[in-house]
């Protein structure tokens, strides 16, 4: 079991959760109403700093039910918490997009969003030529 840290910004922010004994990651929440008007992008805060440990990244991606129920999809595809991201001010926030034609609204306390901690190994690049048998370029498999 990995241990990491977590700070409540503020006292209504929800320590994050696995809803199930199987679940890969464990669901974000959101600290106040959030309305997010037609074509246009909102961050929503979760009230939450997250101390990742040094050699770990923390994903963030959108619930399945986000898109379902609210039709909103995260704005950046996949959050990135790196781990120097854990100062004070350092809040998690969800960035999401709304590309319908009514703003919407999602009451405080919504778990939007979910997370999982992975291992961050370093990688040392080596500049080569490139090797082995060409496969045809971007989409050459899908002919």
């Amino acid at each position: 079991m990995l241990t990491v840290r977590i700070t409540r910004r503020d006292p209504r922010a929800q320590v994050p959760e696995y809803q199930t004994e199987g679940a890969a990651a464990f669901d974000l929440a959101i600290l106040d109403d959030a309305a997010v008007p037609a074509r246009s992008h909102a961050l929503l805060p979760t009230g939450l700093v997250i101390g990742v440990p040094a050699d770990h990244v923390f994903h963030v991606y959108a619930r399945s039910s986000l898109f379902k129920k609210f039709g909103l999809v995260l704005a950046n595809g996949v959050g990135v918490i790196d781990p120097d991201y854990c100062g004070a001010d350092d809040e998690v926030l969800i960035s999401v997009w709304n590309p319908g034609d009514r703003d919407v609204r999602v009451p405080a306390g919504t778990r939007i969003a979910q997370g999982i901690v992975f291992p961050r190994p370093r990688v040392r690049w080596v500049v080569t030529e490139a090797t082995g048998p060409g496969r045809g370029g971007f989409g050459s498999t899908g002919h």
